[in-house]
């Protein structure tokens, strides 16, 4: 048992998530929620709700947490070492931009590197399902 509620419910909400869709899917749906948090976060902070917006941040992080719990070490080696460093610089990144004057650029950052994130398991996902295409799959007859 985690002694952090908050990560036992990140831890939960991601195995939730991975049992009900392919785990590639799940991955590419948190990180859109994620997403979709954050941007929550801003709006919310911007209209002065910052109640509001301090709770879609927690939001935003908790998946981000589950998602670098999940990570499996000995299958994903150097690429989980990577996502792990790259979750948690985000959930710093994300704390330490909240209420700041300059909140709204590092949001975008930190988005957009999430958008980034999520489109390249977009295409791990597609590729693994055989929905992309080689790129020479040029007939030469």
């Amino acid at each position: 048992m985690m002694n952090n509620p908050m990560a036992y419910m990140a831890n939960q909400a991601y195995r939730g998530t991975a049992t009900t869709v392919p785990p590639l899917k799940a991955v590419s749906m948190l990180l859109g929620g994620t997403i979709t948090f954050l941007q929550k976060s801003v709006a919310a902070q911007e209209g002065r709700r910052f109640e509001e917006g301090h709770d879609y941040l927690v939001r935003a992080t908790a998946i981000l947490r589950g998602l670098s719990h999940n990570l499996d070490f000995a299958k994903g080696g150097a690429v989980a070492e990577r996502l792990f460093l790259t979750y948690n610089a985000l959930i710093v990144a994300s704390h330490k931009a909240y209420g700041r004057p300059h909140a709204r650029e590092s949001y975008r950052r930190i988005i957009a590197g999430l958008t980034e994130l999520r489109e390249a398991w977009e295409s791990v996902d597609a590729s693994v399902r055989g929905k992309v295409a080689p790129v020479d799959s040029a007939r030469s007859d």
